[in-house]
């Protein structure tokens, strides 16, 4: 299966079944033991704590075995049902032996029989919650990835088939290129020729890129898979292909067909999604932890220069996506309307405006700017998902239309509030070395790389040499 994109769904049911294991595990022998599971399991087990973790190991490593976490195309309750029935079955077997090889009566048979029922009833329902919640999510339109497949062809259409068969992997088709075709499914619209891809790669929200072109051509193919690499899309390849020398590729399935995805970018799905929960988590805490700050803050904005308090404007953030950032206003209120006329005080040689002693910030401004305090309502864009707390600069869709074609993989990874450049390249008036160092941060991003920006970053704060 396409890892990248199961991740999500399939840690979302191994931490379902770690949960309820252990819970059903103690209510049960609070419900069914004499002074309760403590005082129980106490007197039967010389390390309770351990025994609970091994049997709820135990339980997940069976699972696991029989295949009750892959993504199966036409699932249904039924397929399911007998998979984590083989598992409970085993898991009974298992146990049944233990209790009678560790010469242990005190624990009751009916509790182990009760047990592993209620875990198969958990189980299954847990799945069916699960995939009726993601599939709703990807309805919604939440955290949705998008493909753009090449070719009209057999193999494209039924590669877009058989994706359609795995909601829960948030992968959404927008369109096929390729030779016109009646043949195409209605939801699929056709968006024009192989040739248009970098202008569409441009125009649309892009996030992958299959190629399912039938020809001998390789030299095309490449190009095409070159291209996108540089402007940090995945590539999928569903007919067998050599592998290719211009991005890290590996071998994947998609219901038996073998699927060849060049990825350019971070390939750990784990760390990935890991990144996303230390999002969350440090948004929310951040928001709650320095609410006094932001309030302070908030108060002093409006006593020297009245509302508004926060500023919005758009940016665009992963692969293209418009989003709306917040910050703490620290120019005058027509700030975007007398841009023009400072233009050629632009401190920097490229796509983006930055100006020591810029006459539109206001005296508390100034203090917010250097300190780069006025960030710190983005951590709410954070918590949306819409910006991480670590990777590139939001950029202005002015400045995006102003990219070369290699400035755009910088778009492959979610903006940050703070990043690689920000710490080691603020001061650079060269745009492009900007784009050096988070294309630097994209190719050796990991979580260590991470938390090396964020605690370099508050010193960098401190010294308050923002601008």
């Amino acid at each position: 299966m396409i890892r990248r994109h199961g991740t999500e769904f399939r840690a979302a049911m191994m931490l379902a079944d770690i949960g309820l294991a252990a819970l059903l595990a103690l209510v049960v022998s609070e419900a069914m033991f004499v002074g309760g599971h403590a005082i129980f399991w106490g007197r039967v087990l010389p390390q309770p704590d351990l025994g609970l973790a091994l049997f709820v190991s135990a339980w997940v490593l069976i699972l696991w075995a029989h295949g009750a976490y892959r993504l199966r195309a036409h699932w249904s309750i039924g397929s399911e049902a007998r998979v984590i029935l083989r598992a409970v079955a085993l898991l009974a077997l298992i146990s049944f032996s233990f209790l009678y090889l560790a010469k242990m009566p005190d624990v009751s048979r009916l509790y182990m029989i009760v047990l592993v029922g209620m875990l198969l009833t958990a189980a299954i329902a847990t799945r069916v919650a699960l995939r009726w919640s993601f599939e709703r999510a990807r309805l919604h339109g939440r955290n949705l990835r998008t493909m753009l497949v090449i070719g009209t062809g057999v193999q494209g259409r039924n590669f877009a088939t058989n994706l359609s068969d795995h909601p829960e992997l948030g992968l959404s088709i927008i369109g096929f290129l390729g030779e016109p075709t009646d043949q195409l499914p209605a939801k699929w619209p056709h968006l024009g020729a192989v040739e248009d891809l970098p202008e569409l790669l441009h125009s649309e929200v892009v996030d992958e890129v299959a190629i399912c072109l039938v020809t001998e051509d390789w030299a095309l193919i490449e190009s095409i898979a070159a291209l996108c690499e540089s402007e940090g899309k995945i590539v999928r390849m569903p007919v067998p292909m050599p592998r290719l020398s211009i991005a890290t590729s590996h071998v994947e399935d998609l219901d038996g067909m073998p699927i060849l995805s060049l990825l350019s970018g971070p390939r750990s799905a784990v760390a990935l999604a890991g990144k996303r929960v230390v999002d969350l988590v440090g948004g929310i805490a951040g928001l709650v932890i320095l609410s006094p700050l932001l309030g302070s803050i908030a108060l002093a904005l409006m006593l020297s220069d009245g509302h508004p308090v926060l500023f919005r404007q758009e940016r665009v953030g992963l692969q293209g996506r418009r989003f709306c950032v917040v910050k703490f206003r620290s120019m005058v209120k027509d700030a975007e309307a007398r841009l023009e006329g400072l233009k050629d005080r632009n401190e920097i040689n490229g796509h983006a405006f930055k100006m020591t002693a810029d006459p539109r910030t206001t005296r508390v401004g100034q203090f917010l700017r250097r300190s780069s305090l006025d960030e710190l309502p983005q951590l709410w864009n954070v918590v949306r998902g819409e910006m991480s707390l670590v990777g590139p600069r939001p950029p202005l869709p002015t400045e995006v239309a102003g990219y070369d074609a290699w400035h755009r993989r910088r778009l492959s990874m979610k903006p940050g509030m703070t990043g690689l450049w920000q710490i080691e390249g603020r001061h650079d008036p060269e745009f492009d070395q900007w784009v050096q160092k988070d294309l630097e941060y994209i190719d050796r991003w990991s979580p260590w790389l991470d938390i090396k920006i964020i605690l370099r970053t508050i010193p960098a704060m401190l010294r308050t040499e923002g601008r």
